[in-house]
């Protein structure tokens, strides 16, 4: 008699869809659904999700795959999601509001006030990271600033997959990563008692849920959710990390001094230090990983796709494939014609590895033979420049793994090796925060003797993109080149952010005959 394949499920909670993803033991996929989540903006600043559409979601997309992979015997389940925010439950498990999300903005000026007064260095002193408007200590004060009985309301803060883990176990509790980015002293691994006071933020401390070893179980699915979606009843359930946190996992980064990097939106490079002494920066992230001592020091960079995404419409390739628009930057010799392009085309400015949020695109060294292609390629080698920089900046040591949507391109991929001279490695198969978890589910479920173990068993193929000798010291040159021109230029960011808006309030006209 045959034996029922087991698998693992791994639900993967993103800011605007929420999938779930099945892997058997040798890390292949067995089954993907996904699910879209409304974000709600609005004029002030605000970026919500309604808790109950999160959750029914994530339970959509969990009866998709049980549905589909029929009789395999479903063995264990774990969660991830986005980060901070404010996720506030009441003693009845219900929201008692919407999420406020991290890219939520209404604390925008409050940020302002604390840095003046003190407050944030006293966040970035525990937690070991820079204070945003989407962090829980600032957040929280906004949202009870303009309601006062939120605090009576509030019984636990639970990030985005401690809220999910709750709906499967009705266990209360988080781990050492989402900790990170709300009151804990990544130095210590504790909840920070100096935090509490300096900020007059003793009523947190109750509304703070117990932290847990991310590869422990949280505890089991409970009968009702169980019998709903088609679980095994009493199926163990992994208390989780971050989704940042469990691509680093699901790429099989977990030893110190290896690095890995997310090319999506945003570009992050991540990479694992002994402990929070080892830090490399002050405006880089800090999570503690929960394994020892051990932290995770990332730059989320705002040098994304997105830039790729502009030059393909801008020199009126929009229509086109992306081979065939890879295909003409490939046939361009590396340096791209001496034209240099600063990827800082976020509206927002950068964030990583320095602060400017007037910071601007620029395309540098053009003359009137520069050719499309030219420009085009320049791009890809705009965010190699920038992405080598936030790698400099970490200490990352060997090899660099990639994930996300930018790292599909075997260009990118390419002229990033050549850039950092260094291997890049990049999975064969997708869902790494996914696959994050079903590792840390495979250890809680006694499936591997340890996380290298289960990481191992799990890992897919991949690729390698080796450096070309012949071309690593032009793009060096390059590099050296690309940082001065950009911090020459950054005195006159501001001004010319500042002729961008006065510009945009201007229609524009045909000229006037003489």
């Amino acid at each position: 008699m045959q034996s029922r394949t087991r698998v693992i499920l791994g639900v993967d909670a993103g800011t605007t869809s929420v999938k779930t993803v099945a892997f058997d033991l040798e890390g292949h996929i067995a089954s993907v659904s996904r699910s879209s989540v409304h974000v709600r903006h609005a004029e002030d600043g605000r970026a919500e999700a309604d808790m109950e559409h999160v959750w029914a979601a994530a339970a959509t997309t969990i009866s998709a795959v049980v549905d589909e992979i029929g009789d395999a015997d479903i063995v264990a389940l774990g969660v991830t999601g986005q980060g901070d925010g404010a996720w506030l439950v009441d003693a009845d498990g219900r929201p008692v509001g919407p999420a406020a999300l991290w890219l939520d903005g209404r604390a925008h000026n409050r940020v302002d006030e604390w840095l003046r007064d003190g407050r944030a260095q006293a966040v970035q002193d525990a937690t070991g990271s820079p204070l945003f408007s989407g962090a829980l200590p600032v957040l929280v004060d906004e949202l009870l600033a303009a309601d006062p009985d939120l605090r009576d309301r509030t019984l636990t803060q639970l990030n985005c997959k401690d809220w999910l883990r709750f709906k499967l176990t009705g266990i209360r509790a988080t781990d050492p990563s989402e900790a990170s980015r709300t009151y804990l002293d990544t130095a210590t691994g504790a909840y920070s008692a100096e935090l509490f006071e300096a900020l007059g933020h003793e009523h947190m401390r109750g509304i703070l849920p117990e932290i847990l070893a991310p590869q422990h179980i949280a505890g089991t699915v409970t009968p009702h959710v169980a019998s709903a979606l088609g679980l095994p009843e009493g199926l163990p359930v992994v208390v989780g990390v971050v989704d940042t946190a469990a691509a680093g996992i699901g790429l099989g980064v977990l030893d110190d001094g290896r690095g890995y990097a997310i090319l999506g939106t945003t570009s992050l490079v991540g990479v694992n230090h002994a402990s929070r002494a080892d830090m490399r920066t002050e405006s880089s992230i800090v999570l503690a990983t929960g394994r020892g001592t051990q932290v995770l020091e990332s730059m989320a960079a705002m040098t994304g796709t997105p830039n790729l995404d502009w030059v393909r419409a801008t020199i009126g390739f929009e229509g086109e494939d992306w081979v065939v628009v890879e295909k003409q930057a490939a046939a361009v010799a590396p340096g791209s014609g001496g034209v240099l392009y600063l990827p800082y085309g976020a509206p927002s400015g950068e964030r990583a590895p320095f602060f400017a949020p007037d910071a601007s695109a620029s395309w540098l060294g053009m003359s009137v033979t520069t050719t499309p292609g030219q420009l085009l390629r320049s791009v890809y080698e705009g965010l190699a420049f920038s992405l080598r920089e936030c790698a400099d900046a970490l200490g990352l040591q060997g090899r660099l793994l990639v994930c996300g949507g930018g790292s599909d391109s075997d260009l990118l991929c390419t002229i990033l090796a050549d850039v950092t001279a260094r291997e890049i490695v990049r999975q064969d198969e997708p869902e790494v925060g996914a696959r994050g978890v079903a590792t840390l589910a495979m250890v809680a479920a006694g499936l591997a003797d340890d996380l290298h173990h289960a990481s191992n068993r799990l890992a897919p193929s991949t690729t390698t993109f080796r450096p070309d000798d012949s071309r690593v010291p032009l793009y060096d040159d390059a590099f050296q080149l690309f940082i001065a021109t950009r911090d020459a230029l950054r005195p006159h960011w501001r001004g010319l952010r500042g002729l961008r808006d006065a510009t945009s309030s201007h229609a524009a006209s045909a000229p006037s005959p003489i």
